[in-house]
């Protein structure tokens, strides 16, 4: 007869994917519990100027984001702030993306705290900031191209942006980082 020993194997079972989910790809502790921005600190904000009826003279017009983008200096200083709040233990600066919820490609305000916070260029699971910028980017798409409403595309982004992520790209994040961050 043999002699089993389940309990340490089932402990091993049972901690592994918990180690996994607090490490990033570097192999250091990660200090976001979710790729997600916390609803309390970041509810999201729209900008005004930008209306279903107006897409074509604001986010589908090439140049669109890098002419309402807030400074680095403002940004900068808004995600030392988000940092602390939020709670990280990871504090540089390089590690986060002082991102919008609502993307300025989908009409997000671009200076609101409450549209801005500081997401994870490496998150749990691969949802790290270079996914979402893709998932903008495939959103502003579909929304310029008629195949989706702007107010559409902006409740399933600040709704939960992984399982808009899942639902217009696919199962398994890309988080590489792109080649031009910000092609609109």
């Amino acid at each position: 007869m043999k002699f089993r020993q389940p309990l340490p194997a089932l402990l091993i079972l049972l901690t592994l994917p918990a180690l996994a989910l607090a490490w990033t790809r570097h192999g250091t502790p990660s200090s976001a519990r979710s790729a997600l921005p916390d609803p309390r600190l970041t509810p999201g904000a729209l900008n005004p100027s930008v209306r279903q009826s107006d897409i074509y003279r604001t986010i589908c017009v090439r140049g669109w984001t890098r002419r309402v983008r807030p400074p680095e200096r403002y940004t900068e200083r808004l995600k030392r702030r988000q940092i602390r709040e939020y709670g990280y233990r990871d504090r540089w600066l390089r590690d986060y993306e002082e991102d919008h919820l609502i993307p300025l490609e989908l009409g997000g305000s671009p200076a609101s705290p409450a549209n801005l916070w500081p997401e994870p260029h490496h998150a749990p699971g691969g949802w790290g900031s270079y996914a979402k910028d893709r998932l903008e980017n495939r959103l502003n798409h579909l929304v310029c191209r008629g195949r989706l409403s702007l107010a559409s595309a902006r409740r399933i982004i600040a709704a939960n942006w992984v399982a808009a992520y899942r639902r217009f790209l696919g199962p398994v994040p890309d988080n590489r980082r792109p080649r031009n961050l910000w092609s609109r």
